[in-house]
């Protein structure tokens, strides 16, 4: 039976600005896809990430090349050799693996051998802002299981107690995203335990970070830019104790899928995470954060409107999406 395949650039305003060390986002720009075969439509969802080199017109003209081979009936297999990892096949595995649920009349996690979906505890961000502004913000949310705080290397230790003190039980995980340096990270250990951090993600940039192999940190640091897929774990391994998933950085849930069994089989620990998008990225990602250690999937809470039917955040929990949504038959 032919398919069709749809492509476009969708934009979600954020209710406010989402700030971490590399810059500020107001608005979330995606990539939908949309791949059709008879009356069933399976879609898919990207973040396109300038730190990667990514746009929306990129990823879109990707798409556009393998227009063809898609529309020929091409499986996710076939995906993996032709495009490589990203948001352009992020998005179109992503549909695929939607498109076969409804063909089947089965959902994701049958096809995967994976647990059925469940809510799990996330990661609610605080921003960087100023240390009074970051604890006004941790105060409205502690308590939720766990906060994940954006720092950058000006003066981290001030908003890193801030939001300590005004939410003293919540598991913390620091995010510099690449912002430190070999030195600073050296220094804030100290601090690191005193706060009580569970977790330090991706402190320095991605390929300045070999000197990792000879550390011993006071806490587990998370590897998040410097991991994209399985292949990379090589390396990885030897400097981090955890991975953080992304779909969009693996490239499709296959990929994600691959690179979470083959972390747990070198004994590391595992994170999911997201970019600031809709719904339709998290349902697919909830695939992986049933068998993390670390969640952070709170990306379409940030949304002024998310797209209906999907995932809810509460109490810093993150439920499914409605029956149909995404991955499973129609309600």
């Amino acid at each position: 039976m032919p398919r069709t395949l749809r492509a476009q650039h969708d934009s979600f305003p954020l209710i406010r600005p989402f700030r971490i060390a590399r810059g500020t986002k107001t608005v979330a720009d995606v990539v939908t896809v949309a791949i059709g075969e008879g009356e069933h439509v399976g879609r898919g969802e990207a973040v396109p990430y300038p730190r990667y080199g990514e746009t929306i017109d990129g990823t879109l003209a990707a798409i556009e090349q393998i227009r063809p081979l898609i529309e020929r009936g091409a499986g996710r297999d076939e995906l993996l050799a032709a495009l490589p990892a990203g948001a352009a096949r992020n998005a179109l595995d992503c549909a695929l693996w939607d498109l076969e649920a409804r063909l089947a009349g089965r959902d994701v996690a049958s096809l995967s051998g994976g647990e059925a979906l469940r809510s799990v505890p996330s990661a609610m961000t605080v921003v960087i802002d100023t240390p009074e502004a970051m604890a006004r913000d941790a105060a409205s949310l502690a308590g939720v299981p766990v906060l994940k705080v954006k720092v950058d290397a000006n003066d981290p230790a001030t908003r890193i107690r801030a939001v300590r003190a005004a939410a003293p039980r919540a598991g913390l995980i620091v995010d510099p995203n690449e912002s430190w340096d070999e030195a600073l990270v050296k220094a804030m250990q100290p601090l690191l335990i005193e706060t009580g951090v569970a977790l330090l993600e991706q402190p320095v940039p991605a390929g300045e970070d070999a000197w990792l192999a000879g550390f011993a940190p006071a806490v587990p640091i998370c590897a998040d830019e410097s991991v994209h897929v399985a292949a990379d774990l090589g390396v990885v391994a030897l400097c981090y104790q955890v991975v953080n998933v992304k779909l969009d950085k693996a490239g499709g849930l296959t990929a994600a899928l691959e690179l979470a069994h083959a972390a747990r089989a070198r004994g590391l620990g595992l994170m999911t995470g997201c970019m600031v998008s809709s719904s339709l990225s998290i349902a697919p990602a909830l695939h992986v954060a049933i068998m993390s250690d670390f969640v952070d999937l709170d990306g379409p809470i940030w949304l002024r409107d998310d797209r209906p039917g999907g995932v809810a955040a509460e109490g810093g929990f993150i439920h499914p999406p409605a029956p149909g949504f995404w991955g499973t038959a129609e309600a």
